[in-house]
């Protein structure tokens, strides 16, 4: 349970959270290349809410194709993705029982470029530019799940199994795809080099419509399951006297936090250190319990990845910067912060 005294303060969090991801969703609508008057946009979503879209599109054409068929997707996209990386990234810091693990550790975002690369060297993405994202979401589930079978024999010492695997994975799978990437031409190099770099431009309903109802189902199940982390956080022997099957629990919530990963990798492709760097800047503010750290985390998550986006294709309209190196950015800035404030402070991480 929360402790009684902390309430206040993480309810302060999560409403300040809410109304700075309303703000920024206001301002991702209005604000680019065209700037959208707020009273316009309030009585077009008025009449498409109420009256449908057809009605509002005659009434409205050029709001209706910049905010229904290009802003409002990308808005979806970047709180959907953010969201489900925070989360995967809360989790498993839960489960390694560190504040700096990631679903990176388990080799998703190696075995995400090894399908990726494959997609696009086999002329997959030009057919249609779908698979890139089908095909790099099944290579970064299959390769937490092989790494979650070489370890899961290795009894108590499972979570250093678990990431000597992915780090060997990770190599071995870097190692291939730089391979393929040797014998490829270059419009297939430069296409995966962009891939790589993450980002949310040009996305459209079709690209988030099945990424988004797994994301919804793995998130609404593992904040539901949240007390499950804080179980796990006392250790494997102390959770198994407490009636949890540790095995079977750590296998659905990596199980989860994967899943969170390569459906977010399908929409935005690999967005850096937001799952990361929010649950760790969030359990700093509102401490370790999984209970409100989940839910805030996916909050700041998304806001996080919709404001990198909107600076990304607003400061230097009408040239767009990826979000995935804003955020890259941000990331790195922050870590330093980190290790020159715990330095300071004379303790570890």
């Amino acid at each position: 349970m929360i402790a009684d005294s902390s309430l206040p303060k993480i309810r302060l969090y999560s409403y300040g959270s809410l109304l700075v991801l309303l703000l920024s969703i206001w301002f991702a609508l209005t604000l680019g290349a065209v700037d959208i008057a707020l009273s316009d946009l309030f009585a077009f979503l008025k009449l498409w809410l109420f009256e449908g879209q057809e009605f509002a599109s005659e009434q409205y054409p050029t709001l209706s194709a910049i905010v229904v068929h290009i802003r409002l997707p990308r808005v979806v996209a970047a709180i959907t993705a953010g969201s489900a990386l925070a989360l995967a990234g809360a989790c498993t810091q839960g489960l390694f029982r560190n504040p700096l693990a990631s679903p990176d550790v388990l080799g998703v975002s190696a075995g995400s470029s090894f399908g990726a690369v494959i997609a696009i060297a086999t002329g997959l993405s030009l057919s249609n530019p779908l698979w890139t994202p089908v095909i790099a979401s099944i290579g970064a589930l299959a390769c937490a799940m092989f790494v979650y079978v070489l370890a899961k024999n290795s009894g108590n010492g499972q979570t250093l199994y678990l990431i000597l695997a992915g780090l060997a994975l990770s190599s071995l799978l870097g190692g291939a795809t730089l391979g393929v990437l040797l014998f490829a031409r270059q419009y297939e190099v430069n296409q995966f080099v962009f891939w790589t770099m993450g980002g949310l431009e040009g996305r459209l309903w079709q690209h988030i419509a099945w990424p988004l109802p797994v994301i919804i189902v793995a998130s609404v199940w593992l904040l539901k399951h949240a007390s499950w982390l804080n179980t796990l956080s006392i250790g494997d022997e102390a959770a198994h006297g407490l009636g949890m099957n540790v095995q079977r629990s750590r296998f659905t919530l990596l199980l989860c936090a994967s899943l969170l990963t390569a459906m977010s990798i399908a929409i935005a492709g690999p967005i850096g250190f937001i799952g990361l760097m929010v649950p760790h800047l969030v359990r700093m503010l509102t401490g370790a319990n999984h209970i409100s750290l989940l839910p805030l985390s996916a909050l700041v998550g998304a806001i996080l990845l919709l404001v990198c986006d909107l600076l990304g294709r607003y400061v230097i309209a009408p040239y767009e910067i990826k979000a995935g190196i804003i955020t890259a950015v941000l990331g790195g800035l922050y870590f330093l912060w980190l290790v020159v404030r715990v330095q300071k402070q004379g303790r570890l991480l």
